[in-house]
């Protein structure tokens, strides 16, 4: 299978680098399912209806969030009634959180593709454990038994704790991916099981910015310690960031991964489909 899964989708920049980009990146790479993290897609904080439609029409067949999953309380109902929004699997229990933190999707070839998403808890607001959570969704929904490939969204601060997430995977999942620092890194490989990992996808932002937002507020409570208002989304054009990646039909695991930049101020890099 062609693969692809794209970093956290900031604001309206990002939203409309999906739509101007996804479309052809889908047709040229011959892509077969395409994971989308759109925690930040409604003005930089969270979801709404309407913004995950704007992301399922350019071509996303699923949609993954993280720590901003429900500052938009309309989050909260729309989960419920769009299975294809996937929240953190590992919110505790006692939280009752609704939609789900995983699922197996069919693709248009009769493929199964199991998605889910996780916090971290380096640095970030305590959760549940996030690996005790992916092993259960692993040992629920095994590669090469039940789904033909895994996609694991690890939204997490630490490089070290996503890191280990993608050992801790290996052999068992076709992808391990970060998010959340909107920052792509350069250390897309194969882990020695098969499994391909990146530290980081990349926002899907404007980069003449802080993290995808205007830099006024950021540099102001760096260098005053004083807040000014709330953050907001950097407006100029989008680079889009993600990984693109193959995988052997027989076992699910990955043959290839190169990173994807398109659009934007960032290093242009575009996979060349065989």
């Amino acid at each position: 299978m062609r693969l692809a899964f794209f970093g956290d989708v900031i604001g309206k920049s990002g939203r409309d680098g999906i739509s101007d980009h996804l479309p052809r990146l889908r047709r040229e790479l011959g892509l077969d399912f395409v994971v989308v993290n759109a925690e930040n897609a409604a003005g930089g904080f969270g979801i709404t209806e309407n913004t995950a439609k704007e992301l399922f029409m350019a071509g996303a067949d699923c949609l993954t969030l993280g720590n901003h999953s429900w500052d938009q309380r309309e989050a909260l109902t729309y989960i419920v009634r769009e299975p294809r929004l996937i929240r953190p699997a590992n919110y505790p229990r006692l939280m009752d959180a609704p939609g789900a933190g995983a699922n197996l999707f069919e693709t248009q070839s009769g493929k199964m593709v199991l998605v889910m998403n996780v916090l971290g808890r380096v640095h970030m607001d305590a959760v549940d454990d996030p690996f005790g959570a992916v092993e259960r969704e692993l040992a629920a929904c095994p590669m090469g038994i039940a789904a033909d490939a895994v996609i694991v969204d690890i939204h997490a601060e630490a490089t070290s704790e996503k890191m280990a997430m993608g050992h801790f995977c290996d052999g068992r999942a076709s992808l391990v991916v970060g998010t959340h620092t909107h920052v792509p890194t350069a250390d897309a490989q194969i882990l020695p099981g098969g499994t391909a990992y990146q530290t980081d996808a990349g926002g899907c932002c404007d980069y003449d910015s802080v993290i995808g937002n205007e830099k006024e507020e950021p540099l102001r409570r760096f260098t005053t310690r004083l807040s000014g208002g709330r953050y907001s989304p950097a407006h100029g054009p989008a680079t889009v960031c993600g990984v693109y990646v193959e995988t052997d039909d027989k076992t699910g695991l990955a043959t290839r991964i190169e990173p994807i930049r398109v659009g934007g101020r960032l290093s242009q890099s575009v996979p060349v489909a065989a």
